[in-house]
This record gives C-alpha cells, structure tokens and sequence, in this order.
C-alpha cells in the first residue's frame, strides 16, 4: 500500500493509516486460517466418514457455499463463537467413538444400498423397499454434516467479505487474501509431511483465533475443541497409529490379545477373515494391508496354519516362479513389503519397491518380520509408481504391481490416487521398462466381473495379446485376488510346463473359478482413469449429493434472512460467478495434468495449487502496472491458451529431467492462470460491491465444483473447452466501464487518501 505524502511528513502512519494495517493483517489471518481450516477439514471428515474419501470435493464445495454466503451477509458482525460452536459439534461427533463409528460405517452403508457407491460395494437384492429408504437416510445424515460445515464457514466469510469490501485498495487487498492463502497452505502441507496429528492441527487453529480477540465464551468452546481433538488422536486397541500426508495408518500385533471390537470397528473391503498375516495395517478406519512372514522354515514349522500345497506358492512368491531368471525386479505398491520380500525369497539380486506413502515404508521397515526393507539387494523408492514409470531408465526382469488400493482423492478431483496407475498410458510406459523375455505381474481385487475384463482388456490392446489371469484365493499366505501375467508368456508357460507343483496348483485355480476375457468394458485411459465406473455415467450417488447442496443453499437463505441473495442477483453476479466456476476447472485440470506427467504425490499437488495462487499475485502485480492493458487481448488469450492445452498432449514431456519437466508442466498449466488473474482483478476492482462480487466468485467455484462430474461422461480433457465457454461468457456479461468519479470505485493504485 502506498504512504501518502500526510504521512511521510509527519513520520508516523495517521489514524486512517493505522486502522488499514491492522485491517490487511486481519486480512492476512482470517485468510490463512480459512485455508488451513478448510484443508483440515477435508483431510479430517473424508478420513472418519468414508463416504467423504470419495468425495473430498464435496467437502470443498460446501466450505465454498459458506464462504460464499457469508461474504453476502457480511454487513452481520463477525463473532467467533459463530464459527467455534458448529466445529466443536463436528469435532465432538468425530471424537466420541460411539458416534464416529456410526457416521463412519452407516453413512458409507446406507448409500452403497442399491448400487448407489462409487466404490464397488452393493446390497442384497433381498432388501426390497429399504434399497430406497437406506440411500435416503444415508443422504439425510450426510445432509446434517454438511449443514455443520456450512455453519463453520459463514463466519469466515462474513469477515472476509466485511474486510476486503472495506478496503480502498482492491489489488492489494486481494493480494494479501491471496498470500494469506498460499500460507495456509503449505503450513498444512507442513503439519502433514511431520505426520502431525488432529490435535496439532486444532492446536494451531486454536492459536490464530486468540489472534481474533476472542472472548471468555470464545476460549471456553476452544478449549473444548482442544479436548475433543486430543480424544480423537485416541485409537484404542491398536499399537500405534501414524497420520501420514495421505491418510491414516494403525498397525495392530496380531499375536497379542485381540482387543475387544477392534475388527467390529473396521470397514471397507480389506477387512480380514481368518489369518491376516502377523501385523496387520488399518488405514482410515477399514482394513488395507497384513504383513506376513512367509520365511520357508516358519512356513515348514506351521503346517496346521500353513497349508503344505501352497510352500513356496503364494501370491508374493508367483511373479518369480514365471521368470527363467529373474535377477532384477520392480515392485509398483510395494506396501510394507510382503511383495518384495516374496522377490528376496525367490533369489533376486536387485529389487526396486515403489510405494508412495511414506508412513507404510517406516511401517514395513520397523515391523515386516522378513525385514526386506533392511535387505541390500533393496532400493525403497518414495514415490508414485506413475511418476517412477516416466522417469526410470532402467529395465527389468519381471515387474509387479501389488495390491494398489487407495482409500482417498485428492481434494480437488475425481480421481483416486491409484487411477492413473492402471490405465492405457500407464501400461504402456511399464512395458518400455521390461527386459526383453521380461514379464509383467498385476495383483488386483477385482470386486465386479466388469473390473477384471477392463485389466484384462487394457494388458490385451497395449501387449498385443490376451494376460493369462488366475483367481488366486485368500488363505494363509495372503489375501488373494486377481493375477494377471503379461510379457513374455512363453517363457511363463515354460517356467509353468518345468514346475509340476506350480502347474497342478494353477490348475486348480483355473478349474474352482474359471475367467474370460469378454472385451465388452471401456479400458481406463489418462482422459477417462475411472477404473470403478462400469460405463461412462454419472453415479446416483453425485446427483443425491447435489440436490443436498441445493436444499442446503436454501436452507442458508431462509437462515440468514438473505432473500437479497437470490433477488439481487444480477448481470455481474454471473459474471463472477462464471469466473469462479471456470477457474475452479482450471485446478482440476491443473492437478489431474500433473498428476499423469508429474506423479499423483501429495507434494504435487501441493506445488501446483501454489504455483496457481502465485500466478495470481503476478496477475495482481502486471494489472497494477498496466492498467490500460485492453481486456479483449487478455480473454482472447486466455481462450488460446484453455484451447492450446486441450490440444497438447502434456505427457510428451515426460522423457524429460524430472526438474525440467515439473517447471515446464507447471508453467503451461498455470499460464491461463495468470489471464484469468488479471480479469478477475480488474472486474473485481470495477465492482461497486466486494462482498457480493466475492460470493457470486465462490457460489460459482461451488457450481465448477460440481461441474466437474460431467468427466465420468466426457472425460477430463473436454474440460477445458466448458472452460473456454465459461470464459466466453464471462466476457459477455463482463461490467461496465465505470467513471473514475463513481463512488466505492476508487482506482485500485490510487494510493489512500488520510483522512480529514
């Protein structure tokens, strides 16, 4: 902000002057703890109710629709006990464990009734009319948490819209909301990359609003918050739990005592029957992985748990025995080790184990019985098996991909992080990294016959032939599911014709559950990476969900006695929330982008959401330098650049140096970027009212929020041409010049003038 001349004069900032920095540096708080409460709670709430796992971004449009509403009701003061009271409702029910484990497993239940999950799971055909009820409770629970998350985030709006309508400088106003923002950010980045738990993320909250001058009443519900984030940080029964910056990880000795309901307070399709291994790995609440030691002379020392058909024969041990010699491996999901250790046993001279979550890698190393981590023929690689398959240069014997599950989304698409590990593209780069004879091995769990002809169809079109796929099933030696072998098959069915005992145990497996290609199921592709979507549709689920927020919407009109919301919108309400919708597009192209060239990595992600929120403040800084930069150019360049990236095919890139190709792949991501900033500055700057202008951007990033469904239809890429068409419209319904003597529309560079 510029000093004016009253101010130098006297060496001191003015009563005006003093009153404007303390209103940009509660800016710049209210902004970084709106971010950091916003990204908690999607982190938290999608890691306790499963259903939310799914949807993170539901989560985001709801915390939109708050923000949004409340900078229109934002002439209401702003009292922080409005904010506390619905969070600590929320983090009461999430921290009692009655209630966290009924939120947890009915919601999840309720809606997967009657094919309604995204996830694969359905209900019986013999519940006749509760297949209707149990979707509608299911909603109508889920409608109720997002009433308390909308109520956490009028708040926060109302005091951010009072703040930035208020101020004379509208750049530099934004600019300092913008910068509070990309704090917020990476101080959540930071808690999770130190596997904080919820309890430190509260704790810090808690200390920004003593920032806020909160009142006794104010610490009082902080206090309980606090109380109820550290019940929360409890998990009874399990040895120690780790929150990793992707989710949340419990690990449980299964030889001690069983404590009391613990596999009663586990959900989700990996929950263990009978033998589950030695360590077993919950993760957000549902069962995921078991560590088991499989070494020869425990296995020979065991026979009543071990079966003596199988020794040597287990899901881990498999991808070897294919191979004549299969020295040097790569491991894709290598989880905590039980694959890699499957390598070691079969006499592997060099392993390479992927794994991108590293909690599970400090996990595998402390507590793996084998210890394969700790084996020098090992290379732990911490990354995205995407990632790794663009970047490797080396070559290999045979490559596995283990049990790949992911359990979250990230907060800004559709897409679950192990989506892009199996589509065409992804297997295509796999197989340049195969030794000539190499073969390849993919364990899934395939919980629908669709799931196993679109693995099978995709291995098919990339290898130019049809996988040999067996059913292997769970028993002691692991947890069984679908295999499918690729590459080389001659060489397997040598390997396969010399070990009678592996030959007759196939076999056997082939003749309990035989498996047929039929090539009827769409394949998963970079553009369309939705392996649990049967055909191209929109679940029921998402249409559920969005009639929700409808009914929430207008729960938060008669709520805040806002009818003006509806009736005064106008010409240039559209016009930003146009601009909110496409550019809340735009980070989902963004991130999905990255994601298919970069790796689908929590850092990632991270980067890229900052790299859009810095091209911003550079938008800000060119529009206050060039002031007169006509607007046609800028639409028009923006247009060509949504245009281009549809066109361009980002992957291309991807031989280059991993340096190289993130700062080239984030630049041209994020160039439409900084053409958007720059109208959205000089609209905003034109407006007469901030709060409204700021609402209608929001409730339009809600709207782009869930436009984003329609790529279960038409795939992302064709995102960027509804983008385009936003923008056009933006453009349409752009504001008025306004006169330089209009009131409330002072020239954003002008600097403030004292006061009489």
């Amino acid at each position: 902000m510029a000093v004016p001349s009253c101010a130098i004069q006297t060496g001191r900032l003015m009563p005006g002057e003093r009153f404007l920095s303390k209103s940009l540096s509660k800016l710049f708080l209210i902004s970084v703890l709106g971010l950091f409460l916003e990204l908690m709670l999607i982190r938290w709430v999608s890691t306790e109710i499963r259903i939310f796992a799914y949807l993170q971004n539901m989560v985001l449009v709801v915390c939109f629709l708050g923000l949004g509403m409340g900078c229109w009701d934002c002439r209401k003061p702003f009292l922080l006990r409005d904010l506390l009271t619905p969070l600590l409702i929320l983090v009461a029910l999430l921290a009692i464990p009655t209630t966290r484990i009924f939120l947890g497993q009915t919601i999840s239940e309720m809606l997967s009734v009657g094919g309604f999950s995204i996830w694969g799971e359905v209900g019986s055909n013999k519940l006749g009319v509760l297949k209707l009820i149990m979707p509608l409770a299911g909603t109508a629970i889920t409608f109720g948490l997002m009433i308390l998350l909308w109520k956490i985030f009028v708040p926060v709006g109302r005091l951010l819209g009072k703040l930035m309508n208020d101020h004379p400088n509208t750049i530099q106003a934004y600019s300092v909301n913008v910068a509070g923002s990309l704090v917020g950010i990476w101080l959540f980045v930071a808690f999770s990359a130190l596997y904080f738990p919820p309890l430190a993320w509260f704790g810090f909250f808690a200390l920004g609003c003593l920032l806020l001058a909160p009142k006794k009443i104010d610490l009082g519900l902080l206090a309980a918050i606090l109380g109820f984030a550290w019940l929360a940080g409890y998990e009874p029964g399990w040895q120690d739990t780790k929150w990793s910056p992707y989710q949340k990880l419990t690990i449980l000795d299964v030889h001690h005592p069983e404590p009391e309901g613990i596999w009663s307070r586990l959900r989700g399709s990996r929950t263990p029957t009978g033998e589950f291994g030695d360590f077993f790995i919950g993760v957000n609440n549902s069962g995921y992985q078991g560590m088991i030691d499989l070494d020869p002379q425990r296995v020979a020392a065991n026979p009543q748990r071990f079966s003596p058909e199988l020794r040597g024969l287990s899901q881990y041990d498999l991808p070897m025995l294919f191979h004549p010699n299969p020295r040097k491996v790569l491991i894709v999901g290598a989880g905590s080790g039980n694959d890699v250790a499957g390598a070691l046993r079969n006499g592997a001279e060099e392993v390479v184990a992927v794994e991108i979550d590293p909690a599970i890698i400090e996990y595998g190393k402390q507590f793996h019985p084998e210890k394969p981590y700790s084996d020098p023929r090992v290379r732990v690689v911490n990354d995205d098996a995407r990632s790794y398959f663009a970047t490797s240069t080396e070559k290999f014997d045979v490559i596995v991909f283990g049990l790949l599950d992911s359990h979250t989304t990230t907060a800004m698409t559709n897409a679950r992080l192990d989506h892009y590990v199996y589509t065409r593209e992804s297997m295509k780069h796999a197989k340049t990294l195969l030794n000539d004879g190499g073969v390849e091995v993919l364990s899934f769990e395939t919980q629908k016959p669709f799931m196993v002809d679109r693995m099978g169809s995709c291995l098919k079109e990339v290898f130019g032939f049809e996988p040999y796929i067996v059913r292997v099933p769970q028993s002691a030696y692991g947890w069984g599911g679908e295999l499918f072998v690729t590459g080389d098959l001659e060489a397997f069915k040598s390997q396969r014709a010399a070990n009678p005992r592996l030959d007759h145990q196939l076999t056997a497996w082939e003749t309990a559950m035989p498996i047929q290609l039929k090539g009827e199921t769409e394949i998963a592709t970079d553009d369309w990476p939705y392996i649990y979507l049967e055909t191209r549709q929109v679940p029921v689920l998402y249409f559920m969900l969005g009639g929700a927020l409808l009914l929430l919407f207008a729960y938060g009109v008669k709520t805040l006695k806002t009818p003006q919301i509806v009736s005064g919108w106008d010409r240039s309400s559209t016009h930003f929330a146009l601009l909110g919708a496409a550019f809340m597009l735009l980070e989902v192209q963004n991130i999905s982008k990255a994601s298919v060239v970069l790796g689908n990595t929590w850092i990632v992600n991270a980067v890229i959401i900052s790299g859009i929120l810095m091209m911003i403040l550079l938008a800000n800084g060119l529009a206050s330098v060039w002031k007169n930069i006509p607007l046609s150019f800028v639409y028009g360049a923006l247009l060509a650049c949504c245009l281009g990236l549809y066109f361009l095919d980002l992957s291309r890139f991807s031989f280059l140096p991993y340096v190289t190709k993130a700062i080239l792949v984030g630049l041209l991501t994020s160039l439409p970027m900084l053409f958007s900033g720059i109208v959205f500055i000089r609209s905003f700057a034109a407006s007469k009212a901030k709060d409204a202008a700021l609402g209608a951007n929001l409730m339009g990033a809600l709207f782009g929020g869930l436009l984003q469904s329609v790529t279960f239809l038409i795939g992302i890429k064709a995102l960027l041409l509804i983008v385009a068409g936003l923008y056009l419209g933006a453009f349409l319904t752009r504001p008025r010049p306004q006169s330089a003597s209009t009131p409330n529309t002072p020239n954003p560079a002008d600097p403030v003038a004292c006061p009489v």
